[in-house]
């Protein structure tokens, strides 16, 4: 992972109440990740969503790796 592909990943507190997002889009990732972890492909996903790309997916993914890496967790509720 790259920091190029983190690059597409975009905090802004005026759009989607300041959740990540791609390229300031109002697509967030975690809408990404729930529809691969639903079982959606990349594919099916960029027909869907024809203003994204394969690297906006990738970067969604590597921006949740990232995110497990962090050597603090707290429980959350399921």
């Amino acid at each position: 992972m790259d920091n190029s592909q983190l690059s597409r990943i975009t905090v802004n507190p005026e759009i989607c109440h300041g959740k990540p997002t791609i390229r300031n889009k109002r697509y967030t990732v975690d809408l990404i990740l729930d529809l691969l972890s639903a079982g959606s492909s990349h594919e099916e996903i960029l027909q869907d969503y024809p203003s994204l790309t394969e690297d906006d997916i990738l970067a969604c993914l590597a921006y949740a790796s990232k995110l497990t890496k962090y050597t603090s967790y707290s429980k959350i509720a399921i």
